[in-house]
């Protein structure tokens, strides 16, 4: 809760501000790197979030940790009905004050824990003696992974419907795990925005996972510290994208700065206003936008198109990406019709991806003719 300034002394006061001005500073960045996802282009098919695990997360106590994730919408996601946690902040005054929200510390099991299989039991016994089976580290059986209720989606027939959410750390640029940690052992990158953990000023206070609304910081219970998604800035600074975005086989990742204004990211989000922040209600303003789903036409009780209604309801999309949801669907139909009818638009071209390494901005390069640094073993 923002402290009432009444009740302090003059001393507190000065402690306050000083705390204040602390985190502004841990926030404030030169430039902005951002990402676009167009959610009518992604199938699930997961190879982003199998570059991430591979690149980042097969170190020793990481291995529950996804830290690029393809949820199935409407679902409970990962963790476990993360949407009903909390944590952010309650925007008031205009944006003037953020008051934050403490929210609820997603479990290891929440996430989906680190399975084992009886890999020697079943190798070892008679043709159709044993089958696998999965465990949890204690023993339990598992209830929840990353992607348990992948495909299940809502409505019912004849018009269930689903579609896919990757998610990453949003790189806020005001990040509530910032604000929370008494370490000061996140902040933003001064060069690119991305929020990092600082490993050395980490004590594992878990705070941050408390705070963040989006549930996507880790807990390390080998190392003791906080984890995440860290835009992937080694590749960043070799003006190469992400691992998530190089391996998308749909298209469907953005990478550039916010602040480029000749930039896709910029245009997408604030010229042709169809790229949308991930539950703007949380306060955190993400620097990860969805261009949202176009929805198919609904079928009547004999199978039948219904043109008049969408089998994707509008109050749920509402929920996940804000009122803005209608004029961006709303520009998305105006500017595909008008190709159809054999025009041009920019951004159906945009969007369309002819030239992967367009979509990259200034991280266009190709890792694999990078120079590599001489092994130390």
């Amino acid at each position: 809760m923002p402290v009432d300034q009444k009740q302090l002394t003059d001393r507190e006061k000065e402690l306050a501000n000083e705390l204040q001005a602390v985190k502004d500073r841990l926030r404030t960045c030169k430039k902005q790197v951002a990402m676009v996802m167009d959610l009518n282009k992604c199938i699930g098919c997961q190879l982003c979030s199998m570059a991430c695990k591979t690149l980042w997360t097969q170190i020793e106590g990481r291995e529950y940790m996804w830290w690029n994730k393809v949820n199935t919408q409407p679902g409970k996601g990962s963790p476990k009905d993360w949407e009903r946690m909390g944590g952010g902040y309650k925007v008031l005054f205009g944006g003037k004050v953020r008051d934050p929200v403490r929210g609820q510390l997603p479990t290891r099991t929440d996430f989906g824990d680190n399975w084992k299989f009886n890999f020697e039991e079943v190798f070892a016994s008679k043709a159709g003696g044993k089958h696998l089976v999965a465990s949890n580290p204690d023993g339990s059986a598992p209830n929840w992974a990353m992607n348990w209720d992948e495909d299940q989606g809502g409505g019912k027939y004849p018009n269930a419907f689903y579609f896919y959410l990757p998610r990453i750390c949003n790189h806020c640029s005001y990040p509530a795990c910032v604000d929370a940690c008494p370490r000061n052992a996140l902040y933003k990158r001064d060069s690119d925005g991305a929020v990092v953990v600082d490993q050395e000023r980490c004590k594992g206070y878990r705070f941050c996972l408390e705070a963040c609304p989006y549930k996507v910081i880790y807990f390390n219970f080998i190392k003791k510290t906080s984890m995440k998604c860290i835009f992937c800035y080694p590749r960043l600074e070799e003006k190469v994208a992400n691992a998530c975005a190089r391996q998308c086989t749909g298209r469907v990742r953005f990478v550039g700065f916010l602040d480029d204004k000749a930039g896709i990211i910029h245009k997408l989000v604030n010229v042709w206003k169809v790229a949308l922040p991930l539950h703007p209600e949380y306060g955190t303003e993400p620097n990860v936008y969805y261009v949202p789903p176009l929805s198919p036409p609904a079928l009547d009780e004999q199978g039948r198109i219904d043109p008049q209604k969408e089998r994707i309801p509008m109050a749920y999309l509402r929920f996940l990406f804000g009122p803005e949801v209608e004029g961006a669907l709303r520009t998305l139909k105006q500017e595909l019709e008008k190709v159809r009818k054999g025009g041009k638009s920019e951004l159906m071209e945009i969007l369309i991806a002819r030239e992967w390494k367009a979509m990259f901005g200034p991280f266009a390069a190709d890792p694999a003719q990078l120079q590599r640094a001489p092994s130390k073993g």
